[in-house]
């Protein structure tokens, strides 16, 4: 019995000083928001540095300091109600904009995973499916989203629509041809361990298959979130009439470099945000994977 508390006493130390040693969550996420703000902060500061130095003009590049300083004047653009009736509050109309620019990627995003990935499966279990539609998707993969936009007009008009489909398209090729790299990828290993305990086709796709490729795909579909992004912004400039990208399209119009830096700045932190969700919600769903590490952390 001695013995036995002898070897486990050490045990425990070793244990208590490993989790002494380990990083707080708390403090993880205190070091990374201290790096982020530093590095907005050089990034801001240099912005400033060269307009002070007369290299950067105030009509072209108007420093931080300025177009975000009257937030209430610049909210008014993106008020999109009729002229006449009552403007909404600046920050309710701000958020009522990045919000419909948001919606319509998710909507995008959540249609062009799904369809990817049927028919990813398709093509990898059935020939037929892969002879007949796979020529056709490795031919349409390389048009650019930007090249789908009159079509997204014909099909759908003015309105949602075309943003959607349009995020739609620029997913979908991707991350079927993803979808089907992954599949083609999964470790004979695993299907000969399958066979062997005798599970059927459909148990083998739902449990080996597919939990061995999401890992892959929904880390595809992170870094064509920021191309959604993109596309979005064009979409709503020229086929929608509201959102993010209306708004930098009628800074454009007006000449209003303060107007364009605020939407930009807008736009790349919902972009941040969205990826930080979009990255804690990869870390549920990937629970059996471990934490990963470096910038994709």
């Amino acid at each position: 019995m001695s013995g036995a508390a002898d070897v486990e006493v050490p045990l425990a130390r070793a244990q208590v000083a490993k989790t002494r040693r380990r990083p707080s969550r708390l403090r993880r996420a205190g070091v990374a928001t201290a790096w982020w703000c530093a590095s907005i902060a050089l990034f801001g500061g240099l912005w400033e540095l060269a307009w002070a130095m007369g290299w950067a003009p105030q009509l072209l590049l108007p420093p931080p300091h300025i177009f975000l300083q009257d937030f209430s004047r610049q909210a008014r653009f993106f008020d999109t109600s009729t002229i006449g009736q009552n403007q909404a509050a600046p920050v309710v109309a701000v958020l009522t904009t990045i919000l419909a620019t948001v919606l319509r990627v998710l909507a995008g995003l959540a249609l062009g995973f799904v369809a990817s990935l049927v028919t990813g499966v398709l093509i990898s279990q059935f020939r037929v499916v892969r002879g007949l539609v796979l020529p056709t998707l490795t031919l349409l993969a390389p048009i650019s989203p930007i090249a789908w936009l009159p079509v997204s007009i014909f099909l759908f008009g003015i309105g949602n629509g075309p943003a959607v489909f349009m995020v739609f398209v620029g997913v979908y090729f991707v991350m079927t041809l993803a979808t089907i790299s992954q599949i083609n990828d999964v470790s004979a290993t695993y299907l000969n361990v399958a066979r062997t305990m005798g599970a059927s086709r459909r148990q083998t796709l739902f449990q080996v298959v597919l939990p061995s490729i999401l890992p892959g795909l929904l880390q595809t579909l992170r870094l064509n979130l920021f191309a959604a992004w993109m596309v979005v912004l064009l979409a709503e400039a020229v086929g929608v009439g509201s959102g993010l990208g209306q708004v930098v399209m009628l800074a454009r119009n007006t000449f209003n470099a303060s107007l364009v830096f605020f939407a930009m700045t807008l736009i790349g932190l919902t972009g941040y945000l969205l990826d930080l969700l979009f990255r804690q919600l990869q870390k549920r769903l990937l629970w059996w994977q471990p934490a990963a590490k470096g910038a994709g952390k």
